[in-house]
């Protein structure tokens, strides 16, 4: 049972900022935090709010959830003003029980680099919550703003970054990089000793099965700070692995067993149409987004399109019985498969689109190619210090898995085989790609729970610069390395990797990412709890990264 939904915890108002004279939120302030009322059992009518996505210059898609007795019409609106004194757009779309009673339409013909507002209403005149929008710049655009999250785990705590990016008001779109939702059952991933009793999962089970896949996005959507993320600014997302299964490439994943779970095929297909139901994206695998002549954003699918199975350290090191074998192994690895110059993380087609695009992008001059994507590239070696937090005490497969961390880094491996680090090959293709392009690379990476800052490099040249979101709730690296203290380890694993410029791996929370023609400056931000819910900031850190030097100021 969903314990806290928006009709029992007060919603966090927007309040009266002006976002960059575009338009003031005092007059809206009541009809944004209007919530109707959600059953615990997410009941019938509008259950989830609303939430809009892909913007372009002239349109938004915009999502909306409505439970009837049948398959039910509804109409929707844009408009310019909260009282929707006027719409711009209009239409009418199906919610139907196929698509689990989630809605999507897409507004068009709608201005260029301005606000709206949208609304749902059901045949009886009910209405939806009234939500916010914006289309992307086109032409000459001086500054874009990002709110970019990952790492979502519901068990661990409270949403936080989504209270204080939607309080915040200072962005004009959300990135979400992925494990948006987590597919373990509980007591695993939080085990019991660590979850929030307040953040129950429903079903309480693993997710494999199409019903599973619904009720655990219907659970998530009930918080309130994603709720309230959603209603107030566009997003634009991407699955990472826990949206199907961990560790998951196009084959299988390290958190699907066939012989207990099924075909990993139809549970993949189970888990891309249900996020396709619940997420306002598009079905395309990956897209482009033009933020003017600003920036080009790559929304790319790093998980399930083409990705070939990681390695695994452990299984290179199985049957090594002294320190010698083992190193002898990593090495032959290191020299053989790991440098396989035809191994594929993009796959082939996705891999050549997106060196067209930004070819593309860089010859009409746009200043900056994004991509909005899953997994670290910048090459990350573990320091040696990992040896001292190496204890008997700690659980086996932690020990274990710190133990081939450090034994790789003897070796020149890094430890992370599901990251870039595990398609060495594959980085460099990209990598390549951006130098021809002459382009302005910014990577934008999620999945490890830490913050980063990389200059990234091919062959000895700067090839562009990469921001590592920290987890919106899922636990960093002071989770398994409680013996060393987060700020020295840091240090230490900066000093360790020459392009790695400034890490974190202590501290939740999310970037707000700037663009301007000269610059790109990402602030993160810590969030002080994840245990309480609240908006309160722990600190903040800003990186900045000049266009055309590939380099960053910290």
């Amino acid at each position: 049972m969903i314990k806290n939904d928006p009709a029992e915890m007060p919603a966090r108002p927007i309040g009266s900022v002006t976002r960059r004279g575009l338009f003031s939120l005092a007059g809206a302030s009541a009809a944004l935090a209007a919530s109707p009322s959600v059953a615990r059992t997410f009941g019938s009518g509008f259950t989830h709010g609303v939430a809009s996505g892909e913007p372009h210059s002239d349109n938004v898609l915009l999502w909306t959830r409505y439970v009837g007795e049948a398959e039910t019409t509804l109409d929707w609106q844009v408009s310019e003003s909260a009282d929707f004194a006027s719409t711009v757009s209009e239409g009418s779309v199906i919610a139907s029980p196929n698509r689990d009673w989630c809605a999507k339409a897409i507004a068009n013909g709608l201005t260029p680099d301005r606000w709206y507002f949208y609304r749902f209403v059901a045949p009886d005149g009910t209405m939806s919550d009234t939500g916010r929008t914006r289309t992307l710049p086109d032409g000459s655009t001086e500054s874009f703003s990002l709110a970019v999250f990952s790492c979502s785990n519901l068990g661990f705590g409270w949403f936080n970054a989504y209270g204080h990016a939607a309080e915040a008001n200072d962005c004009d779109l959300a990135l979400h990089l992925g494990d948006y939702i987590y597919e373990y059952g509980a007591g695993t991933y939080p085990s019991e000793d660590q979850a929030l009793p307040m953040r129950g999962l429903n079903p309480d089970s693993e997710i494999v099965a199409l019903a599973d896949y619904r009720l655990r996005y219907a659970t998530y959507r009930a918080d309130p700070d994603l709720r309230r993320l959603h209603q107030v600014m566009p997003m634009i997302s991407v699955w990472d692995d826990h949206e199907s299964a961990n560790d998951s490439w196009k084959e299988g994943a390290q958190n699907h067993q066939p012989e207990t779970e099924g075909e990993w095929e139809v549970r993949k297909a189970a888990a891309k149409r249900v996020y396709r139901e619940w997420m306002p994206v598009s079905d395309e695998p990956y897209a482009t987004y033009d933020i003017g002549d600003l920036a080009t954003l790559f929304r790319l699918d790093t998980r399930l399109e083409g990705r070939e199975e990681q390695f695994s350290l452990a299984k290179i090191l199985d049957g090594a019985t002294t320190p010698e074998e083992a190193a002898a192994s990593l090495i032959a690895f290191r020299d053989g498969d790991w440098t396989n110059a035809d191994r594929q993380l993009l796959g082939a087609a996705q891999e050549q689109w997106l060196a067209d695009g930004l070819a593309a992008s860089s010859a009409r001059g746009v200043k900056w190619q994004v991509l909005v994507q899953q997994v670290l590239m910048g090459n990350l070696k573990t320091p040696p210090s990992i040896i001292s937090a190496i204890s008997d005490d700690m659980p086996e497969f932690v020990r274990q898995r710190l133990l081939a961390a450090a034994l790789a880094s003897s070796a020149g491996l890094p430890a992370n085989m599901d990251a870039w680090d595990g398609y060495p090959a594959a980085r460099e293709r990209v990598l390549k790609s951006a130098l021809e392009a002459d382009a302005n690379l910014l990577v934008l990476a999620g999945d490890t729970h830490n913050g980063w800052a990389f200059e990234l490099d091919h062959d000895g040249t700067k090839a562009g610069v990469e921001f590592g979101v920290p987890g919106t709730t899922s636990p960093g690296l002071e989770n398994s390395l409680r013996s060393i203290p987060p700020a020295d380890f840091a240090r230490s694993v900066v000093q360790a990797n020459e392009g790695l410029k400034w890490a974190d791996t202590s501290q939740r929370g999310y970037m707000a990412v700037e663009l301007k023609p000269e610059c790109a400056t990402t602030e993160f931000r810590f969030v002080d709890t994840i245990k309480t819910r609240s908006t309160r900031l722990a600190g903040t850190k800003r990186v900045e990264g000049a266009a055309g030097t590939h380099r960053l100021e910290v």
